[in-house]
Order: C-alpha cells, then sequence, then structure tokens
C-alpha cells in the first residue's frame, strides 16, 4: 500500500514510443530523408568542403581531411540505428546538411535532435527551420515521445540561440558533462514536452506560411516572436 503522505507524479501513457523510420518527411522548402550514403556523400562532400567550422561543436567527429575519409565515415554512420541519421534535401534533391535522433529512449519515451551539421547554403534559410518542424512534427505526432531534447556545447551560443528560437525551453547546464576532441565540455540542456507541442507547431506553421514571407522572402515575423520570446 502506497504511504498517503509521499507525492507521486501522474500516471502516464506509458506505451513505448516507436523507434525512427527510413521515412522521408516532405516540406514546401524542401524534405529530411533517411540518409542514404550512396545518394548523399558527393553531395554533401561539396556542401561540406571547405566550411571546417560547422564540425567545431560536434562532439566526436569532423572535418574530414578528403572525399573518400568523408564517404567511408559517411556509409558506417548510415548502418547505426543510435544516431539515426537523416539527410536534410533542398527542393531540387541538393543535399544539405546532416541532423539525427539519437539518445533514443523509447520505454521513456524520450528522444533528441543532435549532430546538427549544416553547410553554409543551409544555414538562415527558411529549409534549416522546416528541418526541424518537420522533424519535432514525426517525433511527437508519429513516432509517440513525450520528451524531445536538445543539448549542445554550452559555449556553442548560435546552437543555444536556435534552441530557443525553436521553442526549446532552457533547463539548465551539466557541467564538465563531455570530453569532446580532448576538452571539456560543459552541456546545455534543452526540451519540448509533448504538451507544449501544440503551441510550437502553431508557431512553426505560421511563420513557415507563404503570408509570413514578404516578395523578397524577408520574414515578416521571426520565429522568436511567435514562440513568446
Amino acid at each position: 500500500m502506497m504511504d498517503a503522505a509521499r507525492t507521486v507524479g501522474p500516471l502516464v501513457d506509458a506505451t513505448p514510443a516507436r523507434l525512427p523510420e527510413p521515412v522521408t518527411l516532405s516540406g514546401r522548402f524542401g524534405s529530411v530523408s533517411r540518409l542514404d550514403a550512396s545518394r548523399d556523400a558527393a553531395g554533401l562532400w561539396r556542401a561540406f568542403h571547405g566550411h571546417d567550422e560547422i564540425w567545431t561543436y560536434i562532439s566526436r567527429y569532423g572535418p574530414f581531411a578528403d572525399e573518400p575519409t568523408f564517404s567511408t565515415w559517411l556509409a558506417e554512420r548510415a548502418k547505426l540505428n543510435d544516431p539515426y541519421s537523416y539527410t536534410v534535401l533542398d527542393a531540387t534533391g541538393r543535399a544539405l546538411g546532416l541532423v539525427t535522433l539519437m539518445e533514443i529512449r523509447p520505454a521513456m519515451r524520450v528522444i533528441e535532435v543532435g549532430f546538427i551539421v549544416y553547410s553554409p547554403a543551409l544555414q538562415r534559410t527558411p529549409l534549416a527551420t522546416e528541418t526541424q518542424y518537420l522533424l519535432a512534427r514525426y517525433v511527437f505526432e508519429t513516432l509517440g515521445y513525450r520528451r524531445y531534447e536538445w543539448k549542445c556545447d554550452s559555449l556553442n551560443a548560435p546552437s543555444r540561440r536556435a534552441a530557443l528560437r525553436y521553442g526549446f525551453v532552457f533547463e539548465g547546464i551539466f557541467r564538465q558533462h563531455m570530453i569532446t576532441k580532448g576538452r571539456n565540455r560543459d552541456t546545455a540542456y534543452f526540451s519540448i514536452l509533448d504538451s507544449e507541442w501544440p503551441a510550437r507547431k502553431l508557431a512553426f506553421e505560421r511563420w513557415l506560411s507563404p503570408e509570413n514571407f514578404d516578395s523578397e522572402g524577408r520574414q515578416k515575423l521571426s520565429l522568436t516572436t511567435l514562440n513568446g520570446h
């Protein structure tokens, strides 16, 4: 018999969430598709080559010395189920970035979006934001997760700003959380909960709508504003 004086959390649906699948998530500006190394390696190398800075805060990999080394790594990456990698493709099918679902805990219904490598051609574009919308919608509405995490090096100011812009809630810093490429990393934690997703979804969709862009493609309302920051 439970001690009536002790407070416990509310009962929740404990049905495990589903694992990520080899899907293509299509939007207005492009798509997010399961990484296919044979299809994507050459395009990703073209998008990433010469931009070593995009690997600065990736904890274990990159930059790569040459295309064969990158292609070999990418082929091995594509075989993994956690992290589960997707390629970001523009409307013409050009590969511009990588993003993964990782730290997957179906029984707890917790998953993280991470290992986000956006080429300069993808950064600060509507497709970059749409990618995050498509993945979040998939995680909450199709796979059934209740907690969606974003973690980054606490010194990675652009990633921390992006998390807040996308509607993630800052939760704190895990000190001396990792050693990455021989350096200390304190990790900033952010999350969106399933109860928060409807409002975040509405903000994403309002931002992505054609009515939110002028004739020159400039936004009228920022996503930060729409998320109430």
